[in-house]
């Protein structure tokens, strides 16, 4: 399982969303998603989180919080450990990404935009300040077939 970090960043009602749509054989190819990627060697979650957004954005976070881990289960991707934040001050000056388009989206219309359906689950528990989780997400294709959260499953409708 790889670890990978995953980052939404708010200003004015916004979160800063990268469009995937620059790379080939990308499986968040054509949705929309925060700021991260890979963990390098000897890297923590924080390590990881900064360098990915300034790679990503230019931006150099000055204010975040460590929301949770979501674990990521797939029939046709590696397994995936995401470490999960949400910040709301940075420095710097956004530049263009090499893996998609950034773009300042209201809140109220990021649900309308394609993205994975666990996505929106992580995003409600971060968005209601939930203490730290573990969730757990299992898909078939692009369908989610398993959600758990703490170590107990979920069933649907996940939220009201």
């Amino acid at each position: 399982m790889k670890n990978t970090t995953l980052c939404y960043i708010e200003r004015d009602g916004c979160y800063l969303l990268l469009h995937r749509v620059k790379k080939e054989n990308d499986l968040n190819r054509d949705k929309w998603i925060g700021i991260g990627g890979k963990f390098e060697e000897n890297e923590s979650p924080e390590d990881c989180l900064l360098r990915e957004v300034r790679e990503e954005t230019g931006l150099i976070l000055t204010d975040w919080r460590y929301c949770g881990i979501v674990t990521f289960v797939s029939d046709r991707w590696e397994g995936e450990y995401m470490h999960l934040f949400h910040a709301t001050a940075f420095d710097g000056v956004l530049r263009d990404c090499n893996e998609g388009v950034l773009e300042w989206i209201p809140k109220s219309k990021f649900s309308k935009l394609p993205q994975w359906e666990g996505d929106r689950i992580f995003l409600r528990l971060m968005e209601d300040k939930a203490p730290f989780f573990s969730l757990k997400l299992c898909y078939e294709g692009d369908n989610l077939i398993f959600v758990g959260l703490n170590g107990k499953p979920c069933h649907r409708p996940f939220f009201p």
